[in-house]
């Protein structure tokens, strides 16, 4: 579920882009101009500086009116708030969430808009509490999400790194496959043309003089497309399954003794479905069953069934092994950055930048127990659509494995963007 950029399939696209085409010829938005200023050290043992004191940060550009050919942009779904807006913005303590801070900026320093915040951030003590929270409250702009109906309540869900058992060969125990990208699966990217699909790929196969969509889950088995292609091979198909729906995930090697990680490495095109959902559609589970756990359970007592279940979701994920250097380190997400367990989230870059802090305030899995924390938005994915919608990154092992997949919660999110992006008050 989680990748570097959302996939999409074919048809819709290629209808996508007929329809940008039609105004590629609107002019750009000018981009805000920023402000460089020498950053302000806030320094444990010593008293912070009064916001007067501080850079003063960018001021966001005018907003500028929507035309007929672009009627609907991310500024549409973003209301302009303050800090006390914010419920349990003075009881979180934001220093957990200043390594995955730093991460971003690791990625985001370049980008003129972020250039000063990032700056400041490197000379902030990330030990002060006080410092951390002051530098939030100075450097950015909280901005509720909002619904296209204007209503303020998501959707939150969970996901993990899982571990799996494996071996390099094929036999025994061990026969599904963990598969690499196909030779012929094409990647189109659609940014250098259309910006406004910065978030898409294209992928596809050709046949003839045609690029055409390629292969679904169902139709994979049956073709010659996979050979020579495993990675690994794990001793159960629907941990392999959820492997996928995770996006990466730890695989401990029987033959070889050794631990290794499988990370996202594409997708085959096709949009991601439900199998929790279509289970529930054929009264097979209900909402309440339909978790992660609940799916697995139904899989042991139906493992002939098991096939037309995976097969209800055509996405299909590749992978690429990565070595384990340090075991506390989370996997890349989209941003290309380590994820931190429970301060980093999946979100949809159409409506949150990738990189931005966000504050989620929703409840722990399965319960009404407050759970409202300031998170990184690092990485994406197929399933994570529409403005309140996040997957909240629990980190690694079966434990977390537990909450994730019942976290399925109502949420409300704010995502804080630096002066330069943010958007006029209303």
């Amino acid at each position: 579920m989680r990748s570097s950029q959302r996939a999409a399939s074919l048809p819709l696209l290629w209808l996508v882009l007929s329809l940008v085409a039609g105004c590629a010829t609107k002019p750009a938005r000018q981009p805000a101009q920023t402000q460089t200023v020498p950053a302000t050290v806030v320094s444990s043992g010593a008293p912070v500086a009064p916001s007067s004191s501080l850079p003063t940060p960018p001021a966001p550009p005018p907003a500028a009116p929507p035309s007929s050919a672009d009627s609907t942009r991310p500024a549409d779904f973003l209301q302009r708030a303050n800090f006390n807006d914010l419920p349990g913005w003075a009881d979180d303590d934001q220093r957990e969430a200043w390594a995955p801070m730093l991460a971003s900026c690791r990625a985001l320093a370049a980008k003129p808009e972020w250039k000063a915040v990032c700056a400041a951030a490197g000379l902030v003590d990330g030990a002060d509490a006080v410092a951390v929270r002051k530098f939030f409250e100075q450097y950015f702009v909280p901005h509720q999400l909002r619904n296209p109906d204007g209503s303020t309540q998501g959707l939150v869900t969970g996901y993990y790194e899982p571990l799996l058992r494996g071996s390099r060969k094929r036999g025994g125990v061990f026969q599904t496959a963990l598969h690499k990208p196909p030779a012929d699966l094409l990647t189109i990217e659609l940014a250098g043309l259309y910006p406004e699909l910065k978030n898409f790929r294209l992928r596809g196969r050709v046949v003839g003089n045609k690029v055409v969509p390629y292969f679904a889950r169902s139709e994979l088995e049956q073709q010659s497309a996979l050979a020579d292609t495993a990675l690994l091979w794990v001793d159960s198909p629907i941990e392999a399954f959820f492997l996928q729906v995770q996006g990466s995930g730890r695989v401990f090697l029987a033959d070889t003794n050794e631990t290794v990680r499988l990370a996202y490495a594409d997708q085959n095109g096709h949009p991601y479905r439900s199998i929790g959902r279509y289970l529930v559609d054929r009264g097979e589970l209900t909402l309440e069953q339909a978790s992660m756990q609940g799916i697995q359970a139904w899989a042991a007592s139906n493992p002939r069934r098991l096939k037309e279940l995976l097969d209800a979701n055509p996405s299909y994920v590749f992978f690429k092994e990565e070595a384990i250097s340090d075991p506390s380190v989370g996997p890349k997400g989209a941003l290309g950055v380590p994820l931190t367990a429970q301060r980093s989230i999946a979100i949809d870059p159409q409506f949150t930048p990738l990189g931005a802090p966000v504050f989620l305030s929703t409840t722990r899995p399965n319960s009404s127990s407050p759970l409202r924390r300031l998170m990184l938005a690092q990485d994406t994915g197929g399933a994570i659509r529409n403005p309140i919608r996040a997957d909240f990154f629990w980190g690694f092992g079966k434990d977390v494995g537990e909450l994730a997949g019942k976290m399925k919660q109502p949420a409300q999110m704010w995502v804080l963007l630096p002066a330069a992006l943010a958007v006029s008050a209303r």
